[in-house]
């Protein structure tokens, strides 16, 4: 992954303008289960053109997937980001302190996070990668034939699509890639050239969380919440899979999420301790859950 930045903003003030190159460095793009290893090599060369280096591999379906003929043939130059491509075994090592995470699915899906357009995605990861200078973010996108699954794609704060023609919306996974790659680069020269008093960071900002940060907290949430039964882990349904959509549209900062981890933690404290409280009747009654 890229390595931390030491470096942090105080709390509420704007940050300052940032090169370009920095921001860039902490760029990541994440390619699940990719089975063609000329689709790994021709993505190399894709973020390359475009000024990224950070490429990460979860799972490739081929062995030594950076050293095959097919790969290092497409990357065509890029050999240098081929050969650093980071490979892990799950989808939260390559998220792994990413602060915006943004998944690349064309599937409509029920429950998952908020669906924003390319542009307006890459704008916002540029917005926070100027802001603080801790920042990561990741784009990710599935395999070749099959996407994303809706296990990855949860674990994304939003998602995005290019709008192709609708008649014929083929596009191959370096074709992909190379388009939002585009739009970051874009996006991120206008943020560098942007005042110092132009970040668009106005009033109070607090650190966000990271994706991992994320992640434990809606582990211990659906604890606490299976703890005073209003979770039934039998029969879950939806619940957790709509408060991570609800809480993918707050934009999650570090703190906000220790306060719903503490909230889990007296859940929890006050089952096993004998200390919950009796329902009480009538119009102030919490409402139960009907639907999870």
């Amino acid at each position: 992954m890229n390595p931390a930045i030491e470096t942090s903003q105080a709390v509420g003030t704007a940050a300052p303008a940032m090169p370009a190159d920095g921001m860039f460095a902490r760029v990541r793009f994440v390619l699940v289960e990719t089975s063609h290893p000329g689709n790994v090599g021709s993505v190399a060369r894709a973020i390359k053109t475009m000024g990224f280096g950070s490429l990460v591999l979860v799972s490739p379906r081929e062995a030594g997937v950076r050293e095959q003929p097919d790969a290092v043939a497409m990357a065509s130059g890029a050999d240098d980001v081929l050969a650093g491509a980071v490979i892990v075994d799950t989808i939260e090592a390559a998220l792994e302190g990413a602060t915006l995470t943004v998944a690349m699915t064309a599937r409509q899906r029920e429950f998952g996070p908020p669906r924003l357009m390319p542009r307006d995605a890459a704008a916002r990861g540029a917005a926070s990668l100027a802001a603080r200078a801790a920042d990561e973010i990741a784009f990710v996108f599935g395999n070749e034939r099959y996407g994303l699954p809706n296990e990855v794609v949860e674990r994304c704060l939003a998602v995005t699509h290019i709008p192709a023609n609708p008649v014929y919306a083929s596009l191959n996974l370096a074709q992909a890639v190379q388009l939002i790659a585009y739009e970051m680069r874009l996006a991120l020269l206008d943020r560098a050239q942007a005042a110092p008093d132009d970040s668009g960071n106005i009033g109070y900002a607090g650190e966000p969380a990271t994706a991992e940060q994320v992640e434990s907290m809606f582990g211990h949430l659906q604890q606490g919440l299976e703890a005073i039964g209003f979770l039934d882990p039998a029969n879950p349904r939806k619940l957790m899979t709509r408060l991570r959509r609800l809480l993918a549209r707050a934009g999650l900062e570090r703190e906000e999420v220790n306060i719903l981890r503490g909230i889990a933690k007296h859940m929890l404290i006050a089952v096993r301790g004998g200390r919950t409280k009796p329902e009480q009747s009538g119009p102030s009654t919490p409402a139960r859950q009907e639907e999870h």
